[in-house]
């Protein structure tokens, strides 16, 4: 099986200012992932790695960078899914875990499936991962670019989806939410089905966007529950952001792939920024 991963950075009105940061941003995190599959690495490990790229880059809303809530903290949201055995790890309300999409693997790699807050963080070091302080995920910055960053409607999601040379898949999605969101406010992203989904017999997939809505629409189930007959991740990708605007207004993006490699990327927003490395294929864009 040739191995495929496909990253995203977010959907929603991206400011121009901020176009070059996303298109660097998410070519590296799709170079990282694609070394590790092409070097017989799993699934799980190359989406990890490719999502903790954009985790440690601040021009994206997940780890170090994230948006603030309204009380001036950071709360992180992260899940993770592997496509063989439905295995599904999700953390929510995390404030001192530098790289959430890690401690959501950790989660899926348990008996458990969802840890929130302080527990999630507990678990984390009784498996022998670090805690940070909340300071560490805070960049100074000018009022300015916070401003700037503000004005981009939707948050940047951060996501990946791979498939190994094994044809086994997995997706992960991480994000620290909408700016100035109510304290304890949790969207789509650790919510299995709809950040995200990961079925070896059919696809993967990671989403962005409007998190109450796309969790209404339980919209990465949806996505991939489209797959069935063979169809193509791209007119499924389609069908189902037709599906999130017409039944509830929604808006958001989303990444695609089925289990022979083929690849589809849908949106409604402004923008969306992704990259994609197969064999065959190469590239980045954050225009529909």
């Amino acid at each position: 099986m040739r191995p495929v991963i496909v990253v995203h950075g977010g959907a929603g009105d991206i400011l121009d200012e901020l176009v070059k940061g996303h298109l660097t941003g998410v070519r590296v995190a799709a170079d990282l992932g694609y070394r590790i599959l092409t070097q017989g690495g799993s699934a799980e490990d190359a989406v990890e790695a490719a999502i903790r790229s954009m985790e440690d880059d601040e021009t994206f809303d997940a780890g170090r960078g994230s948006f603030l809530n309204q009380d001036g903290d950071v709360e992180l949201d992260a899940s993770f899914m592997e496509g063989a055995q439905l295995q599904a790890g999700a953390v929510a309300g995390v404030r001192d875990i530098a790289n959430p999409i890690s401690l959501a693997r950790l989660v899926m790699d348990s008996p458990l499936v969802f840890l929130v807050g302080e527990g999630a963080s507990r678990f984390a070091e009784s498996h022998g991962m670090s805690r940070c302080t909340p300071a560490r995920l805070l960049v100074p910055r000018e009022l300015a670019y916070w401003e700037l960053k503000r004005k981009a409607r939707l948050g940047d999601t951060v996501g990946a989806v791979a498939l190994d040379c094994t044809g086994h898949l997995a997706a992960g999605t991480s994000t620290g939410g909408r700016p100035m969101k109510v304290p304890g406010r949790v969207g789509d992203v650790p919510c299995i089905g709809a950040g995200l989904y990961a079925d070896d017999t059919l696809g993967a997939t990671s989403s962005t966007g409007a998190g109450e809505e796309i969790m209404r629409v339980v919209m990465a189930k949806y996505a991939v529950d489209r797959l069935e007959g063979g169809r193509h991740p791209q007119q499924a990708a389609d069908d189902t952001i037709r599906y999130l605007q017409t039944k509830v207004n929604g808006s958001g993006g989303l990444i695609l792939l089925d289990r022979q490699g083929r690849f589809g990327v849908s949106m409604n927003t402004r923008r969306m920024s992704r990259a994609w490395r197969s064999d065959a294929l190469s590239g980045e864009a954050i225009e529909p």
